[in-house]
């Protein structure tokens, strides 16, 4: 008995209606591993690390406009091993690029994924806001001193299921901008479902106190609102929305004024509220440190290795292009930089056409670019939904290119008379 080719053909990530299931569970959880890494190596690792795993012995296939993304970060973390040998302890740096690459990998799973079918980014951001919704709830009963929860909370500040509240804050704001977005346009029924998992989510977000956070929240809200203003054509619909708008700002500002009643929330939100920490401005703080590092690595084009900057001077570099320059090297810096020039330029060029995916990529873009801008302050060259939102770019950006290949097949397929049109030319008797 004869078998079929495509019977012995492997199993591939965009084949039968069961494995495209199976992989739908395997990015709902990844995402959902996401909310939790109190400890390393965290879920989010290993799930991902098995997933991967799989979908390469099963034949994943790698699309050509993923690799660039792919290229830029192996070279990336590349550029750390070649600074790890700079170092006493090599292994240290070598384990910190592997980890760069790893997450890397993450990136283009998701834009992969996400390519083989639209529909994942519904489930991507639905299962997101639940993530999100899930490690808020353990850090604000941890920050009103609930048994058991003390854990969730460092330094008085409500860190959720994460090491520290820095990294939790910025986690939550695609959700909630997500779920914002539900309230304006999405259907009334579940809208207080929708409403409850926002002051859940912003709750846990303003009680983290991280600055940072919540001036990312605040960029990130803007820029998705002025989109939301911009991409709307009807006229009643964009008055809807600037109703929603000041009745949002509105109600934040209600409830940070009552928020602020409340002696030890007033407390923290005034020494947190203050622009410039004694952290910051010191004589080797963390401006003062930037300073140091960009003069130091004019004279090291191969790096101090990854992490070694804060070995030799206390503590990290706390911005994320001079840790490219110090921990990579220059060659790193380069496919750094280039990595966010492509993304920044590519994604832009995106964001007003009318697509189906349109909101994700929108949320995905502006939360990415502001943590850009928080990189200036802070490293997130290790935090995984910094590349779960570079991998939803990504994977939008081949879904378009997707669809204008798609426009231009249809265009190019011949159009036949039917008999009527051939009888009225005079070309049938």
């Amino acid at each position: 008995m004869s078998v079929s080719a495509t019977t012995c053909q492997p199993f591939v990530f965009e084949g039968f209606e069961s494995f495209r299931n199976l992989t739908n569970v395997f990015v709902g959880l990844a995402v959902f591993s996401g909310g939790f890494v109190l400890f390393e190596p965290a879920p989010y690792e290993l799930i991902l690390a098995a997933i991967l795993g799989v979908g390469i012995l099963c034949g994943l296939r790698i699309p050509r406009g993923v690799l660039p993304l792919l290229t830029l970060t192996a070279v990336y973390s590349f550029g750390g091993v070649i600074a790890s040998f700079q170092m006493d302890d090599y292994m240290r740096g070598l384990i910190y690029s592997a980890v760069t690459f790893f997450l890397g990998l993450t990136a283009c799973f998701f834009a992969i994924t996400i390519r083989q079918d639209m529909g994942r980014l519904r489930l991507i951001f639905r299962v997101y806001v639940a993530a999100a919704v899930a490690t808020s709830i353990p850090g604000i009963l941890g920050y009103f001193d609930v048994s058991g929860f003390g854990l969730f909370t460092r330094y008085e500040r409500a860190q959720g299921v994460f090491a520290d509240p820095n990294v939790f804050a910025p986690f939550l704001v695609a959700p909630a901008l997500y779920l914002i977005y539900g309230i304006m346009v999405r259907s009334v029924t579940l809208m207080p479902a929708r409403l409850f998992c926002l002051g859940i989510i912003l709750l846990g977000l303003f009680l983290a106190f991280s600055r940072g956070a919540w001036g990312m929240f605040a960029a990130a809200g803007f820029l998705f609102y002025f989109l939301i203003l911009v991409c709307e054509r009807h006229p009643v619909r964009r008055i809807k929305f600037i109703l929603f708008g000041v009745f949002g700002i509105v109600a934040l500002s209600l409830a940070l004024i009552t928020a602020l009643q409340f002696d030890a929330v007033y407390s923290i939100f005034q020494q947190r509220a203050e622009l410039v920490q004694d952290y910051d401005g010191a004589r080797l703080g963390r401006f003062a440190r930037h300073l140091i590092g960009f003069e130091l690595a004019l004279s090291t084009p191969l790096g101090l290795g990854p992490l070694e900057f804060g070995y030799i001077y206390g503590e990290d570099t706390h911005n994320v292009y001079l840790k490219g320059l110090m921990g990579y090297g220059w060659l790193g810096f380069v496919c750094w930089m280039l990595l966010i020039v492509w993304t920044v330029i590519s994604g832009f060029k995106l964001l007003f056409n009318d697509r189906p995916w349109r909101v994700y990529f929108q949320i995905a873009y502006v939360v990415f670019l502001c943590h850009l801008v928080l990189g200036w302050i802070i490293d997130v060259d290790h935090w995984r939904h910094v590349y779960l939102m570079l991998g939803i770019v990504w994977g939008c950006i081949m879904l378009e290119k997707k669809w204008q290949q798609q426009r231009i097949l249809s265009s190019q397929r011949p159009t036949y008379d039917t008999p009527a049109q051939l009888i009225t030319n005079g070309q049938m008797a």
